[in-house]
């Protein structure tokens, strides 16, 4: 298979889903925005409640991507089939992270403001 066929494939299978993709890049970017303008500094805040919090995303990547692709865990056999899964956990996680880390600075923030 060609390099064009792969993509054309990628292509049709992502399409459907284009609209969620581009929502959820919306949602993170206007997360990101906020926090920044609030003060949020991606190095400079800790928080361990979103830290454990995105692990905890990026397992439960273990149920339902399964079950997102019609397959089982035991049909991972493969070296290649275990490195696509553990990456797609670990970019689930990221992604998490991205999202609930300057989440956290805001409702802390914002808690602490009403105290």
């Amino acid at each position: 298979m060609t390099i064009t066929g792969a993509l054309t494939i990628l292509w049709y299978a992502l399409a459907p889903f284009l609209w969620l993709m581009a929502a959820g890049v919306a949602l993170l970017v206007a997360v990101q925005v906020l926090a920044h303008l609030r003060g949020y500094r991606i190095l400079g805040y800790r928080c361990l409640a979103a830290n454990l919090a995105a692990i905890a995303a990026g397992l439960s990547g273990l149920w339902w991507i399964p079950l997102f692709t019609h397959s089982r865990l035991a049909y991972v056999a493969s070296v290649f089939d275990w490195i696509a899964l553990i990456g797609a956990l670990a970019g689930l996680a990221a992604v998490a992270w991205l999202l609930l880390h300057p989440l956290s600075y805001l409702l802390r923030s914002r808690s602490a403001r009403h105290a």
